[in-house]
């Protein structure tokens, strides 16, 4: 015993694991507890501040898992580092490798005790579905080394990165060497290397799980012809448009939905003609009769007689919806005017690493140039540019009356962002849950967004990754956050959205157009009649929360649309707080190309690939000018919640989406602080509110009591902070002392410095 005494833990531990092998687990466990008997007497004090020791359980723990859920791979001894203060305070567990999900079990996961209050029914907290894995690092001799394909060495510390910006730290130094192998090659293997369609655990889920899900779900899915005449009957523009089935069986294209909206003068034979490219196609209608339109671009490379072809196609086209009935027509090339996906790609490449932290430390070491680091990585101005093209749209449908066409390459990425932008600010009802939802499905789901590429899930080209929905989302927030009363959802409800997008039980982010996913319900062809798989669809949130957690999705202050009768109350503009924006500077400058161009010929030569031939297309003469006009215009009015929204763009008004970006982050949380503590009161207002309708109405008592035991779950505020719902409150690290050659660094930019200091409110990025 005194040989192991005088040794260091390290070592004692490498010779437990050493004569480990083939011991029972009695055996083990008091091998262990040799170890943690050293500690508590004082022995290796040095190696037990390093990780928090717990002792084994002498029960087994087994993982939950879901139908068609196999375990692959598994590692016992595995410890859990949990970064604060820069310690490495650590969880004893076993970590395994599902066919659906990375997950560590340690003595919490064989209790439900202490489960959080905004519990995901799939997705635990120590759980990392496969497409979620954004980068694994193994740590060799204290340095990061990014791991791919086969190794030849093994790791003494894992790091998973994910892409909802959670960081997990796992030791296997006192890990067997055989499982240690097993599990980092599995790992890296289903998580990093690329694989089949009919691979992935949405396949697996579906043959295997009941089809036991709520019916009465109110998206609608647009995979029927009624539902688009629904929409155009709801939008009035049923009069000079129509709901066309010329691509049923797909055969103009695969990337077209079965059903979609053309003018009433496109004929089914140009449809087929043209394998759908340069048809106007429907997006939405505005009150005043001037629709948004979308069209795929023909290709470049062309000969003579297909470009005359083409011209004197969109000629006719162009001259029929630009007269009675059809309103004036504007046009917007998307690809010339918008960044394109590799600069998305970058820009959110570089701001993702702003919260990707490893531990406090590094967090702190980066606050001082917090600003310039948030500016350099052009998210934000790429979000303001999107926000600006969607007002400059809106203007010309709202106060123009002018339709409004927008043209890219596929029409199936920035068309797609654009054009829901646009509804979301003009149609009150994009703005209510069910609304928002079936906006997503009718422009990007069975729109033709390529969800699969987009998202990389099957790991097979990099190139064409780009968060263009993510985007979408985060444009979406700058909304709710300015006018919290428009919408009938909240933040929570976006982020949740946008962690579903690596969940593969829902099929609504996992294919690139409806033909691949109808093609694959059997893995044969459309002449079978019926399929094995049935896809659950994400809008079911009864799949991932209980009601409970449901109620935290919805907006308790969210404006109902009133009676016409009645008159409507001024409101004013909601405040904004400077927080987690860039301070006030001037804009760039728009790029040369204008929203809307004199020049026909230059739009056709993007659209046919030659300078060919002159359309009767109107455009505006000083298009920076009418904007700026429109925009200051509706913000000196008072806000109707129900009408048309324009949001802020200038200056710190665009902000990071904090909820999203920082909730894994226990140095930014605000103890009782930030939108849950303005949440918390108006729920107990509710409660009181509910009460007294008891009181008073004792008929529906029992209704009414539910209704209080759904909103609930803020009555104990003691462990709230601004992370919650999901993440309760963090012990606070404490913010370090710079040391003194860092602020002699510093010293030439001490106007940086002070003018960081004077936007530090960052709704608790620092403390």
């Amino acid at each position: 015993m005194k040989m192991f005494i005088n040794s260091t833990c390290k070592n004692f531990l490498a010779c437990v694991d050493s004569v480990q092998i083939g011991l029972t687990p009695k055996a083990h466990f008091l091998s262990w507890e040799i170890f943690v008997q050293m500690c508590k007497k004082g022995w290796g004090l040095d190696f037990a501040k390093e990780i928090h020791i717990k002792e084994p359980i002498d029960e087994e723990v087994n993982p939950r898992l879901l139908p068609g859920e196999l375990l692959l791979c598994e590692a016992s001894t595995v410890y859990k580092y949990i970064q604060e203060d820069g310690s490495n305070c650590g969880t004893y567990g076993k970590l395994i490798c599902t066919n659906f999900k990375i997950s560590f079990l340690d003595e919490h996961s064989a209790s439900d005790d202490n489960e959080p209050q905004f519990k995901n029914k799939i997705i635990g907290e120590n759980d990392i579905t496969l497409q979620c894995v954004d980068q694994i690092y193994g740590v060799y001799d204290e340095k990061k080394k990014l791991l791919t394909g086969q190794l030849r060495k093994y790791p003494e510390k894992l790091i998973i990165y994910c892409k909802d910006l959670r960081v997990f730290h796992f030791c296997l130094r006192y890990t067997k060497e055989e499982e240690v192998k097993r599990i980092v090659s599995g790992i890296v293997h289903h998580s990093q290397t690329p694989k089949l369609l009919k691979r992935l655990f949405l396949f697996s889920y579906a043959s295997a799980a009941p089809n036991n899900t709520d019916g009465r779900n109110q998206t609608v899915m647009f995979d029927t012809l009624e539902d688009w005449c629904d929409e155009l009957e709801r939008t009035k523009g049923n009069v000079k448009y129509k709901a066309v089935v010329t691509n049923e069986g797909y055969r103009v294209s695969e990337k077209l939905p079965l059903y979609f909206v053309v003018p009433m003068c496109v004929s089914e034979d140009s449809i087929l003609k043209f394998q759908g490219r340069g048809i106007p196609i429907w997006c939405w209608s505005c009150r005043n009769g001037a629709a948004l339109l979308k069209m795929s671009a023909f290709p470049k490379e062309q000969d003579d007689a297909a470009s005359q072809m083409q011209k004197a196609f969109l000629d006719g086209i162009y001259r029929t919806i630009s007269n009675p009935p059809y309103e004036l027509l504007k046009t917007e090339d998307l690809s010339s005017s918008l960044p394109c996906l590799q600069e998305i790609q970058t820009a959110y490449t570089r701001f993702k690493q702003l919260f990707l932290i490893d531990n406090s430390t590094d967090f702190w070491a980066t606050d001082v140039k917090w600003f310039s680091l948030l500016e350099s990585t052009n998210w934000l101005e790429i979000i303001r540019r999107f926000l600006k093209k969607a007002i400059e749209v809106a203007e010309c449908l709202e106060r123009q009356h002018s339709n409004v066409l927008l043209i890219e390459e596929s029409a199936t990425d920035l068309c797609c962002v654009i054009s829901s932008l646009v509804q979301v600010m003009m149609d009150s009802y994009s703005r209510t849950k069910s609304g928002f939802q079936s906006l997503i499905q009718k422009e990007w789901v069975t729109g033709g967004h390529s969800f699969l590429d987009r998202c990389n899930h099957l790991h097979k080209n990099d190139k064409e990754e780009a968060p263009v929905f993510l985007l979408l989302l985060n444009c979406v927030w700058q909304l709710v956050q300015q006018y919290p009363p428009a919408f009938e959802f909240t933040e929570t409800y976006l982020t949740v959205l946008s962690d579903s997008i690596y969940v593969p039980i829902f099929s609504t982010f996992f294919f690139n157009s409806q033909h691949q996913k109808d093609t694959n319900m059997t893995g044969e062809s459309l002449k079978t009649q019926s399929g094995p798989f049935k896809f659950l669809t994400v809008w079911d949130w009864s799949v991932q929360f209980e009601p409970e957690a449901q109620a935290l999705l919805s907006n308790p202050l969210y404006a109902e649309k009133p009676k016409p009768d009645k008159r409507q109350r001024k409101t004013t503009q909601f405040k904004h707080q400077r927080q987690l924006s860039l301070p006030l500077t001037q804009t760039k400058s728009p790029p040369k190309r204008g929203f809307f161009r004199e020049e026909t010929d230059h739009l056709i030569k993007n659209i046919l690939g030659k300078r060919i031939g002159k359309f009767i297309i109107n455009s505006s003469d000083e298009p920076h000018n009418s904007f700026r006009e429109f925009y200051d215009s509706w913000h000196s009015k008072p806000v109707d919640y129900h009408g048309l929204l324009l949001p802020s763009i200038d200056g710190p008004e665009i902000k990071v989406w904090a909820q999203r970006y920082l909730r894994w982050i226990p140095e930014v949380q605000l103890p009782r602080g930030g939108t849950i503590a303005t949440a918390a009161k108006i729920l107990n207002l509710m409660e009181e509110v509910q009460s007294l309708q008891v009181k008073m109405d004792e008929e529906h008592s029992q209704a009414i009591s539910q209704d209080v035991q759904a909103l609930p779950m803020l009555r104990s505020s003691a462990r709230l902070s601004s992370l919650f719902p999901f993440a309760l409150l963090q012990r606070q690290s404490i913010k370090p002392a710079l040391p003194t050659s860092t602020w002699k660094d510093l010293e030439d930019e001490d106007d940086l410095v002070k003018r960081d200091d004077e936007f530090v409110d960052l709704s608790g990025h620092t403390s």
